[in-house]
């Protein structure tokens, strides 16, 4: 089964880090956070990735274009330009890089890789967003329903804390971030049936894949939720990237299953 992530965006909340390249190649731990995700599907046994390029897309070949070299003990004589490998760490990925433009919104790049995904179920996610979701448990989810579209929905946690008040100011409880349980978001790692290219005709360049395909699936009776209740973090802002390395460097990366 495919993989389709979504690689493209400008990342402006995160500018710190995406004046100088995409968003996916932000690095937790010394890697990009799309080698993380891809990771993550890697070790359900999805090696087939489709990526969709936009901003900075030639950043995320050219790391792909190395990737052997740069994890591979290599020999070069520089009189004859020889390269000698002499071993290799690399990953079992097939990696198909896309450019589906500059300012293209997230429906028009999923339409643009209709080709390459072919006419079999496919998965597909955001490339800023990891997590402990066991996709084979996803996938079963997926087949029971027999839906076009299955979404995997998540609670955020709270940014603040909380407290229950009783008189004169006594502080009944008191919750640090405690997760929202009255709210069930859109946290991405979606399963699609071939069928979910027939939500995006026509022009979809300046068409998010979160409102009308999205919200015309669900009102088709198309759209089914599997709720994840475990490890998902999303890198929206530089503090989201500053938590997910402290998480990788204290050895807490929850989404770290390989």
């Amino acid at each position: 089964m495919k993989v389709v992530i979504f690689a493209g965006g400008l990342g402006t909340r995160i500018s710190e880090e995406t004046d100088a390249r995409p968003k996916p190649m932000v690095e937790i731990g010394g890697k990009p956070i799309l080698w993380h995700i891809m990771k993550i599907y890697s070790q359900y046994g999805f090696n087939d990735f489709i990526i969709c390029l936009g901003y900075k897309g030639y950043i995320i070949k050219e790391y792909f274009m190395h990737y052997f070299l740069h994890n591979s003990d290599i020999t070069i004589e520089l009189g004859n330009n020889k390269v000698e490998i002499h071993g290799t760490n690399t990953e079992s990925f097939k990696v198909t890089l896309i450019e589906t433009g500059l300012n293209t919104k997230t429906a028009g790049r999923l339409k643009l890789v209709k080709k390459y995904v072919g006419n079999e179920d496919f998965m597909l996610t955001y490339g800023d967003g990891v997590c402990d979701l066991n996709m084979k448990t996803l996938l079963q989810f997926h087949k029971q329903h027999n839906k076009i579209a299955t979404v995997t929905a998540v609670q955020m946690d709270a940014r603040f804390g909380g407290m229950d008040l009783g008189n004169n100011g006594q502080v009944i409880s008191f919750k640090e971030k405690a997760k929202d349980e009255s709210k069930w978001i859109n946290g991405g790692f979606f399963i699609l049936k071939p069928e979910v290219f027939n939500y995006l005709e026509g022009d979809m360049q300046d068409m998010m894949w979160e409102d009308e395909p999205l919200e015309r699936l669900s009102l088709d009776g198309q759209l089914v939720a599997y709720q994840h209740k475990g490890f998902w973090k999303c890198m929206d802002a530089l503090r989201d990237k500053l938590e997910l390395e402290s998480l990788w460097q204290t050895n807490q990366a929850k989404w770290k299953i390989w």
